[in-house]
């Protein structure tokens, strides 16, 4: 346990990934330490990563999250506590990073040094760092895993309202059952149907049609069983707000570079992007994939800058 405090700067604002259980565990975690350091309620905001870069930093202080450090967030009092990687150093917010701690997992350890956890806290951070980081040797993988479903199934708003912002109710509760269900018996059908079902891409990457069971650990399966040629796979999967969301997954880093092209990001081998919501169904979203990963080779250098916004323009 961390015993050493780190000075933070007094928050205008919070903000956090929507997109899975680490942004959830880490945002709240972060309102809590705010609440503790400076007796004040801070509200907290949680974004995907397209809409999150295009989002003004209005706030002269700020905490951020599960977000990866970039060069617009090294500002004056403005802290960092994340896990993706980057080449930026930090000359002006204060950052704390760390490639092989979850966010929620370094978020904790700052609240720890402030008397914050407690024997809840430690096992659902630590099923959160198990999942986020696909820690697959760990003993509690498997249910770790059902935990972080839970955000990709009932979403992230929907289960902080749930829980009205008390995480530790997330250990073993009910909706757990429907997951392990879910997985016993939805997974096994899913593999089958994905692995007969995987459509080019590009020459690197191939889309996994899926049509029941946990999308990543279908995924991961693949990769892991190399059932299919391609070192990069994608799924796609619908928000409540109709946008459509590709997920990347890989085993020796080459996900993430995919991702940045779709301007998305997140990890080496586990990222996302959200499409141009011109893109509203699954086989246009295809299209684009494949507009966008086989560049023509007659096509200027700034192609693919030059089409992503002509897809946002349309959708605006």
């Amino acid at each position: 346990m961390p015993t050493m405090t780190i000075p933070l700067p007094r928050p205008d604002v919070i903000l956090t990934h929507e997109s899975d259980l680490d942004g959830l565990i880490a945002g709240v975690l972060l309102q809590r330490l705010a609440r503790k350091i400076f007796n004040i309620d801070v509200r907290l905001e949680a974004y995907h990563y397209n809409n999150w870069r295009q989002r003004d930093l209005r706030e002269s202080a700020a905490w951020v999250t599960d977000l990866a450090f970039e060069p617009r967030l090294d500002r004056q009092n403005w802290a960092i506590i994340d896990h993706h990687a980057t080449e930026t150093p930090a000359k002006m917010a204060t950052l704390v990073h760390d490639i092989n701690k979850s966010a929620g997992k370094l978020c904790y350890e700052l609240c720890q040094t402030y008397g914050l956890g407690s024997p809840a806290l430690d096992r659902l951070v630590h099923l959160n760092n198990v999942s986020d980081l696909f820690l697959e040797d760990d003993p509690d993988f498997v249910i770790a895993g059902d935990y972080a479903n839970l955000v990709k199934t009932y979403q992230f708003w929907n289960l902080h309202a749930l829980l009205d912002g008390e995480i530790e109710k997330l250990l073993d509760h009910p909706l757990l059952e429907v997951m392990e269900v879910k997985r016993r018996i939805e997974n096994p059908l899913g593999y089958a149907w994905s692995k007969a079902n995987i459509k080019e891409i590009s020459p690197t990457v191939g889309f996994v049609d899926t049509v029941i069971g946990n999308n990543n650990l279908i995924v991961h399966q693949l990769l892991e069983q190399q059932a299919s040629r391609y070192p990069v796979m994608i799924t796609l999967f619908r928000r409540a707000n109709g946008a459509l969301i590709a997920s990347l997954r890989s085993r020796n880093g080459e996900a993430l570079k995919i991702a940045e092209r779709l301007q998305g990001g997140g990890h080496a081998n586990a990222c996302g992007a959200s499409l141009p919501r011109s893109v509203k169904t699954i086989p246009d979203a295809i299209n684009y994939l494949r507009q966008v990963l086989n560049p023509r080779k007659d096509a200027p250098l700034n192609w693919l800058d030059e089409a992503f916004e002509a897809a946002r323009a349309k959708s605006s």
